[in-house]
């Protein structure tokens, strides 16, 4: 099968479950938590009004559209104007899909976000294992609990684990040859992490720091003063937007007074990992690099010491999403595609117990 077929059919496959998940919902409208009607009516704003002031969104209790509510303001007046902690980047990001089919449009387009970015998965995977052990991997990991229900949630993880692993495989394909194209696309997808929540400025500094070294290392100071512009230009953008929006750094200065911080963590859904037995695997991943260092292998087999320096980025980028978990689903693939051929019977285990889980979620009626 050719490598772009191979990919579509994964993303077909994934989309088509995600999108299954998506019907499975009680009609959208009491699943959908405060978090996702707050980031709705910031597209709602910018689709109807072309701003994200919403105090003419709570006047007319537009709302109502996508939840049954009540929906109370979660930020205060800034110069007159209701700019709400969630920020401007998810809502901007969904609003075109919102503008076509509303609520679910935007929902449908996180959907083919979460897919693309497993298939981007396995394609790091492949780096690091032949087929058909990434495919499967990426299935098991795309299919879980924990994915099923990021799919179908208007929460920035959704989107930043898309930014997050094409970040992760721009950076590993900079570290074979570093040219100017890769290098900054990894540095804007890194500079764009924490417009989506503060809580993956520590992910996209792991990515960051790693771009800056192997550049340092290649003697590549042009194409490393590129990427270092494209981030601090990204990071000046970002605090001077913030403070005209929100009076202060991040948008969360213009969080209500009482109310919980908004964009830093996002532990609702990490729970949830708990059900997918097969993120294990990146357990064992730790365990086999730390073996693969203490035994020298990169001595005896050269190719080894890439493998091994890539999956020490994979570990240290999940390690970093500590606050945002589920954007390192897709890393996690990856990691656990290079845990399961040294495994093989412990993993099909693994995934067997998770394909239960996902089963049984999709089998017990409405998700909420």
């Amino acid at each position: 099968m050719g490598r772009w077929r191979r990919r579509l059919l994964l993303f077909a496959v994934l989309l088509g479950a995600y999108g299954a998940t998506l019907a499975l919902s009680t009609g959208g409208r009491d699943a959908r938590t405060d978090d996702e009607a707050h980031v709705l009516l910031v597209a709602e704003s910018i689709v109807s009004d072309g701003d994200v002031d919403l105090r003419d969104e709570y006047r007319a209790r537009a709302w109502r559209a996508f939840t049954d509510g009540p929906v109370e303001p979660a930020g205060t007046l800034t110069n007159g104007r209701l700019h709400e902690p969630y920020g401007v980047a998810l809502g901007a990001l969904v609003a075109p899909a919102y503008a076509l089919g509303g609520a679910l449009g935007a929902e449908l387009l996180l959907a083919a976000l979460l897919a693309a970015a497993f298939v981007v998965a396995a394609g790091v995977a492949r780096r690091l294992v032949p087929d058909p052990w990434p495919t499967g991997l990426t299935l098991a990991v795309g299919l879980s609990p924990p994915a099923l229900l990021a799919a179908g949630t208007v929460a920035p993880a959704t989107p930043a684990a898309l930014l997050l692993i094409a970040a992760v495989a721009l950076a590993l394909r900079v570290r074979d040859r570093p040219r100017l194209a890769p290098t900054a696309g990894c540095a804007a997808l890194v500079a764009l992490l924490p417009w989506l929540a503060i809580g993956l400025l520590l992910p996209a500094l792991v990515v960051a720091l790693a771009l800056a070294r192997w550049l340092r290392r290649r003697s590549r100071g042009l194409v490393g003063f590129t990427a270092l512009e494209v981030v601090l230009t990204s990071g000046v953008f970002f605090v001077a937007v913030n403070d005209r929006l929100f009076g202060g750094a991040v948008p969360d200065a213009a969080r209500a007074t009482g109310a919980p911080p908004v964009g830093v963590w996002d532990l609702e859904q990490a729970g949830e990992l708990l059900r997918a037995p097969v993120l294990a695997l990146v357990l064992v991943a730790a365990g086999l690099l730390v073996r693969s260092r203490r035994e020298r292998l990169a001595v005896a087999l050269p190719e080894q010491l890439d493998v091994e320096i890539a999956v020490t980025l994979l570990l240290l980028v999940v390690a970093a999403c500590v606050l945002q978990p589920v954007a390192a689903l897709p890393v996690a693939a990856a990691l656990a595609a290079w845990s399961a051929r040294r495994v093989p019977r412990t993993a099909r285990g693994l995934v067997a117990l998770t394909a239960v889980g996902s089963v049984w979620l999709l089998a017990a009626g409405p998700l909420t």
